[in-house]
């Protein structure tokens, strides 16, 4: 088994297989998530478990987002990419806190951006630190960077086990869209007015897990505990510094 890693992140950090195998699957799964990053509201959601890993292109929903595009091997252990992402935006009827200070609604959305991927073996510790960058489509969204690390620390029989981390930054137009508070909305939102500049967005912790249930079905999952640094943790927009992110799922290996 091998543990994937991936870079600054927001959406679908579900399948922990993903980031146990290079198989290909597919399936689904439940995540537990903030209505967004600082909020005090948690919601519920379907989501996808994918992983394909061809010659060139891939598709994956493994490295904390819904991403797809071309990547090519630049040396033994060593990948190089470009993505199209699925960005989730912020939907402010998740979260009584936003919606009772008539916080802008943010469109889901896409970014594109790219990659690299290493992948390494210690001994026994398989291990994957991914760097990515991505812009939003919509320029105002602006853009943001990831890095992730993720290694393999226990496998007996079916069961596997690893950690990961990743710390996320972004530009002003990111972190002002999320959690800026400009001075002619103050008044309607009832917050005081924020600058939010570029910097560090958030820093991560978290367990992943997955089980063998027969040769060709795996049950997959995370836990991870997430906290927001730099401007957006100051913002009047976030509740807590602090939230967790749950997920499941099954997935059937192809």
């Amino acid at each position: 088994m091998r543990i994937a890693t991936c870079a600054l992140a927001l959406i679908f950090p579900l399948a922990a297989f993903a980031e146990l195998s290079d198989d290909s699957m597919l399936g689904i799964g439940l995540r537990s998530r903030p209505a967004q990053d600082g909020s005090a509201s948690q919601r519920t959601e379907v989501v996808p478990v994918v992983r394909y890993l061809g010659q060139p292109w891939f598709v994956r929903s493994t490295q904390g987002l819904l991403e797809g595009g071309v990547r090519v091997e630049l040396a033994p252990g060593l990948h190089g990419g470009a993505q199209l992402a699925y960005e989730p935006g912020r939907a402010s009827s998740e979260s009584e806190f936003l919606s009772s200070h008539n916080v802008p609604v943010i469109k889901r959305g896409a970014s594109i951006g790219l990659q690299l991927e290493w992948d390494h073996r210690f001994g026994p510790m398989p291990i994957t630190l991914l760097g990515r960058v991505r812009q939003h489509t919509d320029s105002d969204l602006g853009a943001q960077a990831d890095l992730r690390l993720s290694a393999g620390i226990f496998q007996s029989g079916p069961v596997g086990v690893g950690l990961f981390s990743q710390a996320t930054w972004a530009n002003a137009k990111s972190a002002g869209a999320y959690y800026g508070i400009k001075a002619q909305q103050s008044a309607i939102e009832g917050l005081p007015a924020f600058h939010a500049g570029s910097g560090a967005l958030f820093a991560s912790f978290g367990v992943l897990w997955s089980v063998d249930l027969s040769r060709d079905w795996i049950m997959v999952g995370n836990l991870e505990a997430r906290r927001l640094r730099g401007d957006a943790a100051q913002s009047p927009l976030a509740e807590r510094v602090s939230n967790h992110y749950l997920s499941a799922g099954i997935a059937y290996r192809y």
